[in-house]
């Protein structure tokens, strides 16, 4: 192993109740060159998420290896997850592609290649697609994500295009474990199968970490949590990652659907349940940053994380658009972005203080409809997913989002709807809202969910720390008793047809 071990990622030393870049670290968190890198890149920084766009140019279709959870043949143009595309480009309508999307939408600050194969299967493609657009707009950075098998050999193509954000995929480093999640890989021009493509495997993601970041490549890893074959494994492997400095893991749900026709679909493999992922997750928290705000993207994914505007970027309609790149234009957006997102931490800051002295070990969850910019502004029956908050006397923590089908579907509630919604946060004491009608107010009391919407388009984090408070003192005059919740469903297969 290449030394790279003392590398701590965001240069915080882990623990408990730390801030961690997957949830939310600001500019006094990190040595400078790592926040430069991380601070409008909305998959490297919870914090930077709310406010800045991503995209991914769907260039790489082939793949090297099988897992048992992919099917890239399955298109659903309400399905986002990875591998999933509903066309696929050259490098020169990728570059027209993001040109277009980044002078309409000017705080997407990153373009990503992750499939709908392997980008490093499709190393042509690929580079192709990063040269053309570094040299049309170099403001954006550079990302792919990989399955590591042939990483080792394109890292110095990857230095040499300034891609400096890579993610790979690594759900084991125990062969035997990793013989039930792929039943081949393709290695040396033949395909080989069980133990031994899993150990070539594994062996080869390692090196290829410990080479980006010997290089000083921002690594993310992301990891598929499949209970009953990885989930107590998963433990192992973030120490692994760690030593070898990735900044941040991410450990994800299985999605399992029979309609989507994987082999863990149709064999009936489950996926974990919310309060499973969040204590797996918290279990490796001490040990790294963890990510908990990934939305298991498209890999033709257009927008803020958690929505999808792929739709008004197709090729044909690309290819109609006289596309104006004004950089200076988008520098000018973004200087408004950030001032909006310095008043936001200003404002939880502040109100924070103001739990100063409370001491109890108490912890709640709160889920929250939100469009973006930290703030409460989605009316509950427009939520196509709600953002959950673990609310303690250390403040108001991002711990992961819950899809769900919308309730309002084209002027009338939908009943088996808010049924979903109500299974998705269950282990929610609170839901905020920017507005919610009287019938749906009705179902989430009788849940027990309080429905919340006095703070209206305010901010997030300030308004449920104030929530918090107003809590605890309820408890302490006897008003109200804590009442612990159970667990929520993670949903599953593509959202309900939408009529609004």
């Amino acid at each position: 192993m290449q030394k790279m071990a003392e590398h701590k990622g965001c240069g915080t030393s882990g623990g408990s109740g730390k801030a961690s870049c997957g949830t939310g670290a600001g500019e006094n968190d990190m040595p400078t060159e790592i926040w430069e890198k991380v601070k409008n890149h909305p998959c490297y920084s919870e914090e930077a998420h709310h406010h800045y766009a991503r995209m991914h140019v769907a260039v790489a279709p082939a793949c090297n290896i099988q897992c048992n959870y992919c099917n890239r043949k399955y298109d659903c143009a309400n399905e986002s997850r990875p591998g999933v595309v509903s066309e696929k480009l050259s490098p020169e309508q990728a570059a027209k592609k993001v040109l277009a999307v980044a002078s309409a939408i000017p705080q997407m600050t990153v373009l990503g290649i992750a499939g709908p194969g392997d980008p490093l299967a499709n190393p042509g493609k690929t580079f192709k697609t990063f040269e053309l657009i570094s040299e049309a707009a170099p403001d954006i950075k550079l990302c792919l994500s990989t399955n590591g098998l042939s990483l080792p050999d394109h890292v110095e193509t990857i230095k040499k295009f300034n891609v400096d954000h890579v993610t790979i995929t690594i759900n084991m480093t125990d062969p035997d474990i990793g013989a039930e999640i792929y039943p081949w890989v393709f290695w040396k021009h033949k395909r080989v199968t069980g133990k031994e493509a899993a150990k070539i495997l594994t062996d080869r993601q390692l090196k290829g970490l410990e080479m980006l970041t010997a290089n000083g490549i921002l690594c993310k890893v992301n990891s598929v949590m499949i209970p009953g074959i990885n989930d107590d494994h998963l433990v192992t492997v973030n120490r692994e990652v760690k030593s070898r400095g990735a900044f941040l893991h991410n450990i994800m749900p299985l999605i399992s659907s029979p309609e989507h026709g994987t082999v863990f679909g149709l064999n009936g493999q489950r996926g974990p349940s919310a309060q499973e992922l969040k204590a797996l997750q918290d279990s490796c928290e001490g040990e790294m940053n963890m990510m908990r705000h990934c939305r298991q993207c498209r890999a033709d994914a257009v927008g803020l994380l958690g929505e999808d505007r792929s739709a008004e970027f197709t090729t044909d309609k690309i290819m109609e658009m006289d596309v104006n790149y004004d950089l200076s234009a988008r520098q000018a957006y973004q200087e408004k972005v950030e001032e909006e997102r310095q008043a936001k931490v200003a404002a939880r800051n502040a109100e924070l203080e103001t739990l100063a002295g409370e001491n109890a070990d108490l912890k709640i969850l709160v889920a929250v409809a939100t469009k973006g910019s930290g703030r409460i502004n989605e009316h509950f029956g427009h939520a196509d997913e709600f953002q959950i908050y673990e609310l303690s006397s250390n403040g108001a923590k991002f711990v992961g989002h819950r899809r769900v089908d919308l309730y309002c579907q084209g002027g009338y509630g939908e009943e088996e709807a808010l049924e979903t919604v109500i299974r998705a946060i269950n282990d929610c004491t609170a839901v905020f809202v920017a507005k919610i009608g009287h019938c749906p107010k009705e179902d989430l009391l009788k849940a027990g969910i309080e429905p919340v919407d006095q703070y209206a388009y305010e901010f997030i984090e300030q308004s449920a720390i104030a929530y918090f408070k107003d809590y605890l003192a309820k408890i302490k005059s006897g008003e109200i008793t804590h009442v612990t919740r159970g667990d929520a469903t993670i949903r599953q297969g593509a959202f309900v047809s939408v009529d609004a």
